[in-house]
């Protein structure tokens, strides 16, 4: 991921998933997902779904930090928080394309509970590792893989575990390229975050998982710490953001609150950025009302496209490869800035060595969230 960051690629190729072939737009298509079934022992988790979050666990090492933290901790002391908007749907809409054509029944293989269901996902990773600890699946639309930090951090704090694996996975499924191509924001060009002329989001898919741990004595210097959560409600609209970003500067000042930090004392802000004309505009003021035009900010949407329930987790990825590797990823495809937002905004990379990190999610129903994180050293 580093690497597609440094040369500013875009994964967002024309939607040609499943069964579409009638919508102009583009989407980030995770590859290999259908070529990846389950071990045989969890068989009756096989969705995508879960399939995608099987390939996530299997990515640079994490599977071994994790059953390392196992060894350390325990596997009662370790807990499961991720995040997702639909889940396993893909699994009920291709079960209701098999009912009997006189009941109505779905097929006999279809499985709910452990497919289709928001808790599927957790189940599955709880289960791959054998974990005995608590295990939760928080579903807040594109806010939900942010929220999740929160809600870990405090079980820490609490002292009713010592690790958590915290993240998202988030699949593409008929249910979502329909639901926000009927709200007319789909783009049908890669998205454009913050240009004059974008159009409407991409949608991607993504399994992004952190291992989050009570901190060491010894940290090493690139050692990247959860410093602030910032959470807020303002229930603007179903789908729309508040105008003025009402939330998303709450989630903001909240999380700095959290972390004891200043507004001058970000570095770096990850936009939620979806490239949809209100909420760009919503969350630039929002930004330029805290921070102003000091703070270098990027959305890197035109990557990855609107992972949506897994857009926190995988967001929060990228601020930690900002801040262990020195540069602030710049934002893909714009072209021109719109001239109304008053933000800095980055349309190629810059080399710096960032101490602090600010990340954005923001969802619909106006349920947003913010995440502080910084350098050990």
């Amino acid at each position: 991921m580093q690497a597609m960051l440094r040369q500013r690629k875009s994964g967002l190729l024309p939607c040609r998933f499943e069964s579409v072939n009638d919508l102009e737009t583009f989407i980030g298509e995770a590859p290999d997902v259908d070529a990846a079934p389950l071990p045989a022992p969890f068989a009756e988790y096989e969705c995508r779904n879960n399939r995608l979050a099987w390939l996530g666990l299997r990515q640079d090492g994490f599977s071994a930090a994790v059953e390392a933290a196992i060894a350390r901790h325990g596997r009662r002391r370790v807990g499961v928080f991720l995040g997702t908007s639909t889940a396993g749907i893909l699994q009920t809409e291709l079960a209701y394309r098999r009912r009997d054509p006189v009941s109505g029944a779905l097929p006999d293989d279809f499985i709910y509970r452990t497919t289709h269901n928001t808790y599927s996902v957790a189940d599955f990773v709880r289960h791959y590792f054998q974990l005995e600890g608590p295990a939760m699946v928080v579903s807040t639309a594109c806010s939900s893989s942010a929220k999740v930090f929160g809600a870990a951090a405090r079980m820490i704090e609490a002292g009713l575990i010592d690790a958590a694996l915290v993240g998202g996975v988030d699949s593409l499924c008929l249910t979502t390229l329909y639901g926000f191509n009927s709200l007319e924001l789909l783009a049908p060009e890669p998205c454009r975050p913050f240009d004059a002329e974008r159009q409407g989001l991409s949608i991607g898919e993504a399994a992004a998982f952190i291992l989050l741990e009570r901190p060491a004595d010894n940290l090493g210097a690139d050692a990247v710490l959860l410093l602030g959560v910032g959470e807020s409600s303002d229930a603007h609209h179903m789908s729309s953001p508040h105008p003025e970003g009402l939330g998303a500067r709450m989630a903001m000042a909240a999380a700095l609150q959290s972390a004891g930090l200043q507004a001058t004392d970000i570095d770096y802000i990850n936009l939620h950025g979806t490239a949809t004309p209100g909420n760009d505009a919503a969350e630039g003021k929002a930004v330029a009302g805290l921070f102003g035009e000091r703070t270098p900010c990027s959305s890197t949407k035109g990557a990855t496209g609107h992972t949506l329930g897994a857009a926190g987790g995988l967001e929060a990825i990228v601020c930690a490869i900002a801040l262990q590797h020195g540069f602030l990823p710049g934002g893909c495809n714009t072209r021109q800035l719109d001239p109304n937002i008053p933000i800095r905004y980055l349309t190629a990379n810059l080399d710096a060595a960032p101490k602090r990190v600010l990340s954005n999610s923001f969802g619909f129903g106006g349920t947003n969230c913010s995440l502080v994180l910084g350098r050990a050293g």
